[in-house]
């Protein structure tokens, strides 16, 4: 990791830290300018998870995503939940222990050094592989750790190909700004990664081409 890219993740996890509190709440504000939970239940759909499957959802916040998995899963499933911060981790264990989830296993560890269990189910990250530098190191490692057959899927925001493209500066500082976005990552393409590591690849674009799903099998 270089020093730039150091520099980077601790303020990532600067601000992770002092936003955990508030990051349920700015999920759903997401969920209603966004329809973004619909996205959620979309990307977890066309992970094709069954009963006993095992999945890791990488950069997992607080654990929103981790009520849909549970139903994909089910309680002889596991979920490996993996976030960069302390704090966001914090938020999601009190999720865990609420709903009384005895699957989850819980990961404190930059995507980027990360290691994969061999043989998983499935791979997800939601709205925080964009955030990662090493985005295509991070897919490619995902990719080789997927048992046969068993798909990566991302959701996350991109700059869309349309001429709406011109607002997309304003509704990444009002958006996503206050999580440590920049419009710098709109050069990143992490689906442009699945199609290069995964076969029976495809994206779908949603919200007028600001929000997407990239999905890729093994």
């Amino acid at each position: 990791m270089n020093l730039l890219t150091h520099n980077a993740t601790e303020d990532l996890i600067k601000i992770y830290r002092k936003g955990a509190k508030y990051y349920n709440f700015f999920a759903k504000v997401y969920d209603i300018v966004f329809n973004s939970w619909t996205y959620r239940k979309q990307a977890v759909k066309e992970l094709n998870l069954k009963q006993g499957d095992t999945v890791v959802d990488l950069g997992c916040g607080t654990g929103v995503n981790f009520s849909l998995l549970e139903k994909a899963v089910g309680s002889k499933g596991k979920i490996i939940g993996v976030d960069l911060t302390d704090a966001m981790l914090a938020q999601a264990r009190k999720r865990v222990e609420k709903e009384g989830w005895s699957n989850v296993e819980l990961v404190q560890s930059d995507a980027a050094l990360f290691e994969f269990p061999t043989g998983v189910d499935g791979i997800i990250s939601t709205f925080a592989l964009t955030l990662v530098p090493e985005f295509d190191q991070v897919i490619q490692n995902g990719c080789q750790a997927l048992s046969p057959g068993k798909r990566w899927v991302v959701l996350d925001l991109k700059v869309p190909s349309n001429p709406l493209a011109r607002f997309a500066p304003l509704l990444a500082f009002v958006f996503v700004r206050p999580f440590g976005g920049t419009m710098e990552m709109a050069t990143r393409h992490p689906w442009e990664s699945i199609n290069k590591y995964l076969k029976k690849s495809c994206t779908i674009e949603l919200f007028m081409g600001f929000v997407y799903i990239a999905i890729g099998e093994r």
